[in-house]
């Protein structure tokens, strides 16, 4: 093989695997028009009702391609009386031709159509229930910011201007990878956000990002819909603490955190003598009560924790997008 044929082949070599790894990159979708259009999207969901006498949440995860996984809650939806045990059950099924979806786990079957789930008991024919669908909404979602607050975003572009670096806007919502341009030192922090509709993706590729509080210590952003609840996923505070429980909403269902933020305190000598301190409400829940914050997460903007910081809304390379963010200085 002449040189100039051998170095031309090694070069379209090393340009293949790129290729191939972006053909392979899940679709993200962060319009819920344009989601709506896969039949999969009005299946994936949160439903309740009472089975016997207990009431039961189940989440209904799409996992692309016609197939979901059911995760069943005693006691009622997270934060809404599920009573936490752990493991939670869970049970996979591909949409029918007709639409529907027949779970089944031990002697139980639960068919899903029309937006709802019928439940039937093999060990007892006489007992069936009806869970409905529902679409929570966080109790802070909307919250207008009091007075003296400082607004970081309000849905106009000079908002976006006057507190963020280089801020890209999505028509009136910000976008991942904005960094404050003003910094503050203990504070409470309203934000809400909107995760991607991606049901072939899995884990940390399925709408990733995170509200780096200070620019320093990260409350994950995650779509950990009908998951564990880790320490790295949705409500994470990222290998510090995982929430009380997992309050994620289903994909492109507007989501809040509430957010309360002490600063490290250091003597005059430069020495740490207390922890940053956290708490969070996710969707009105409170899943951190003033964690404390040993030091600078992974990715922080700054790992020296003296001063004031920034708000930073992490790009991961998902859509994730955010509105109505306001702070109130303590």
């Amino acid at each position: 093989m002449k040189k100039r044929h051998f170095l031309a082949f090694v070069l379209l070599a090393g340009l293949i695997p790129p290729l191939c790894r972006a053909a392979d990159a899940p679709t993200a979708v962060s319009d819920p028009a344009k989601a709506a259009r896969d039949p999969d999207f009005a299946i994936q969901g949160e439903y309740t009702g009472t089975v016997g006498e207990r009431k039961v949440g189940v989440q209904v995860i799409a996992l692309g391609d016609g197939e979901f996984e059911a995760v069943l809650s005693m006691g009622g939806l997270p934060g809404d009386g599920w009573d936490g045990e752990k493991p939670r059950g869970r049970s996979r099924a591909k949409r029918a031709e007709d639409g529907g979806v027949t779970f089944h786990r031990e002697e139980w079957t639960g068919v899903l159509r029309d937006g709802k789930i019928t439940v039937t008991s093999a060990a007892d024919i006489s007992l069936s229930a009806t869970l409905e669908r529902v679409e929570r909404t966080s109790p802070t979602l909307g919250e207008e910011p009091p007075e003296g607050a400082v607004v970081l975003f309000d849905g106009t572009p000079g908002s976006a201007a006057k507190h963020w670096e280089k801020a890209v806007l999505d028509g009136d919502l910000l976008t991942e990878g904005a960094l404050g341009s003003v910094t503050f030192g203990d504070f409470t922090l309203h934000l809400e956000f909107r995760l991607p509709w991606m049901p072939d993706a899995r884990g940390q590729d399925r709408g990733n990002s995170g509200l780096y509080v200070s620019g320093r210590y990260e409350v994950q952003m995650l779509d950990s819909f009908g998951l564990s609840g880790a320490d790295n996923e949705c409500g994470g505070i990222y290998k510090v603490a995982e929430p009380k429980q997992n309050l994620c909403y289903p994909p492109l269902r507007w989501q809040t955190y509430d957010v309360e933020f002490t600063a490290a305190k250091f003597d005059a000598a430069g020495e740490k003598t207390a922890d940053a301190r956290l708490s969070v409400r996710h969707n009105g829940f409170l899943i951190h009560d003033s964690i404390a914050l040993p030091g600078p997460t992974g990715g922080a903007r700054s790992k020296d924790e003296k001063g004031p910081g920034p708000v930073f809304l992490q790009d991961h390379g998902n859509p994730v997008r955010y509105r109505n963010i306001w702070v109130v200085e303590k």
